[in-house]
């Protein structure tokens, strides 16, 4: 990578020294790093995500999903996005992301610039920053800062969803290690469950609360009742795997603040979100994230966090030429 002044070099060797095994907070990454390799690429990828968005408004929060799924896994490497081959069962195959999509418009973005500027930028920093654009879509504006610079990885393993990425049926402890693992703090868990202000829940995810919490057939008392019984019109069993219902109901299209001012009413979906009021802590930061300004500042940093997570860059890694296929 070319080192434009001494002063980048500095940034960069410090960036570098918060390094930790496992992960990175920061790495080499910069802004703006296909300056010159290929300068239109930040808004190649953002013309054709605000193209698939106002044809899809769920897209903003599946690839933000995505995003997530992929960096809580061996990093921000794109490996969410390879195909299961004969001899390997890859990420996208676990059970936890059987209910992702987006993977075409990545794909599609991907060639585009594969026409433009061949083997250059990485699907990693694509998916980064096609999930910040498809949120930001609504502001027609940068919601946050995506450095950019991601190579792609070359192992894609089913085995290690599981314990990887958090689950909704998880207390807050565990919520908070899986978080720790990934260098993150309880703040950064409470803002980043705040992108559940936009997409749905798959009714089996959370029935539990309704039909059977502690295994007597019972509801979850920590649940606002009346939400649970408009939970219970669309969930009627607990076998339910279709039916879906809006993780931040009549808004669930709209990125802001309100997923807060809901989890406070206790009217969070899922059991993992319920577990933020569990912790005083966490509980404390939830109430002030009902503040939209204080929101959108915290979860662009947040964001900018974990795109940081277990980069690979710099001779690491490739620059795939078909996102679902290792070269």
């Amino acid at each position: 990578m070319k080192i434009e002044s001494s002063s980048e070099f500095v940034l960069l060797t410090c960036l570098v020294a918060f390094c930790a095994v496992g992960v990175c907070q920061g790495g080499s990454l910069r802004k703006d790093f296909y300056r010159k390799s290929c300068p239109d690429a930040e808004e190649i990828i953002k013309n054709a995500t605000w193209k698939h968005v106002t044809t899809n408004r769920q897209l903003p929060s599946k690839l933000l999903r995505m995003h997530f799924h992929d960096c809580f896994v061996r990093g921000c490497d794109a490996s969410i996005l390879i195909n299961s081959t004969a001899s390997n069962t890859a990420e996208k195959d676990a059970i936890p992301n059987l209910s992702l999509s987006g993977f075409d418009v990545i794909e599609e973005i991907k060639a585009e610039l594969e026409k433009k500027c061949p083997g250059i930028v990485s699907c990693a920093d694509i998916l980064s920053l096609a999930a910040r654009d498809s949120v930001s879509f609504q502001f027609q504006k940068p919601k946050w800062e995506v450095l950019t610079g991601r190579r792609d990885g070359r192992v894609s393993l089913q085995s290690e969803v599981s314990t990887n990425i958090p689950s909704p049926f998880q207390n807050f402890a565990v919520l908070r290690q899986f978080f720790e693992r990934k260098g993150l703090t309880v703040h950064d868990l409470v803002v980043l469950s705040g992108g559940h202000t936009i997409g749905v829940g798959h009714c089996n995810l959370f029935s539990n609360r309704l039909y059977n919490f502690t295994g007597k057939g019972d509801q979850d008392p920590s649940l606002n009742p009346t939400y649970a019984q408009f939970l219970k019109s669309k969930c009627q069993s607990l076998t339910d795997k279709t039916t879906t219902v809006e993780m931040d109901p009549n808004s669930s299209l709209d990125f802001e603040k309100n997923y807060f001012v809901i989890l406070n009413q206790n009217k969070g979906l899922f059991q993992s979100d319920a577990a933020l009021l569990t912790n005083k802590g966490a509980r404390n930061i939830a109430k002030e994230l009902t503040n939209q300004d204080k929101f959108f500042t915290e979860f662009a940093q947040s964001m900018e966090r974990m795109g940081n997570i277990g980069l690979v860059t710099g001779s690491s890694g490739e620059i795939r030429k078909k996102c679902g296929i290792i070269n």
